[in-house]
């Protein structure tokens, strides 16, 4: 068994506080998004597709405000059990707590990146992680420091001789976003390298699920590399975990994400029959 029954029970209380938020906003029929007079009439012009699902447009969108706010607290959810699996915690390593990485690390970050935005690097593989990892772990105690980039972690893990981050992801980032999490990523291994120089460092990109997929475990790393924006262009496949292979990872065990379905599915079940 991948989740023993104190964290099944955890999982069970954040779910049970979704659903609690969800239930209290959730619209009524007359109800509409009052502050969204413009979203009303750009969606008045497809009226006629509309017309098969006979919904009126202000409750309409007052129903994607509701779905934009779901996802949200999903997202915040995924944090929770992310924690809870893994024994991790979020952490900000930002203002007062941005720490600081060798001049060296910071050019060799710089030209990376540089790369691959370009694609110019010669020889080998891009993304290349092995190479990556080489530039900016490889320093001298006697350079200058400058500051790291501010970043926060999802889910931060820290153990004797390790230290794991994991960038969770519950929307499809947006155009240009993969430089800008790679750069983050790379100066947070660089800060913890310089932290902890004798510590394995690793760091991930994590996605809850595969939303190219068909049916809710499976996942194809290339086909939804191929569905991101611009991240095959900054990540390689092995700084990146999706759908089941994230939360066994988290785990530590096979078909964690099966359990979790599972366990939600009780908690939603349970709520339906106690409204009705």
């Amino acid at each position: 068994m991948a989740i023993n029954q104190d964290k099944k029970n955890r999982i069970e209380e954040v779910v049970k506080k979704i659903l609690a938020t969800r239930i209290k906003t959730f619209p009524t029929l007359d109800s509409r998004n009052r502050n969204a007079p413009f979203h009303e009439l750009i969606v008045s012009a497809f009226q006629e597709q509309f017309k098969h699902i006979n919904v009126p447009i202000p409750y309409l969108v007052a129903l994607s405000s509701w779905m934009h706010g779901l996802s949200t607290s999903l997202g915040s959810g995924f944090e929770s059990l992310a924690h809870i699996l893994s024994g991790g915690y979020k952490r900000e390593f930002t203002r007062e707590f941005t720490m600081r990485i060798k001049q060296s690390q910071a050019q060799n970050i710089d030209t990376i990146i540089r790369e691959l935005k370009t694609g110019r690097k010669k020889g080998g593989k891009d993304p290349d992680l092995d190479r990556e990892n080489r530039l900016i772990f490889n320093f001298s105690r006697d350079e200058e420091e400058v500051n790291a980039l501010g970043f926060t972690v999802d889910n931060y893990r820290e153990a004797e001789n390790l230290i794991e981050g994991i960038e969770l992801k519950s929307v499809r980032p947006n155009s240009g976003e993969g430089r800008g999490e790679k750069q983050k990523i790379l100066h947070a291994k660089a800060a913890f390298k310089k932290m902890c120089p004798d510590k394995k460092i690793l760091f991930y990109i994590g996605f809850p699920f595969d939303p190219t997929a068909t049916k809710p475990f499976d996942y194809d790393k290339e086909r939804f590399f191929n569905y991101l924006v611009e991240f095959k262009k900054y990540f390689s496949p092995d700084e990146v975990l999706i759908a089941a292979e994230l939360w066994d990872h988290l785990s530590g065990h096979k078909n964690t994400m099966e359990e979790i379905i599972e366990t939600m599915t009780k908690v939603i079940e349970k709520a339906v029959k106690n409204s009705a």
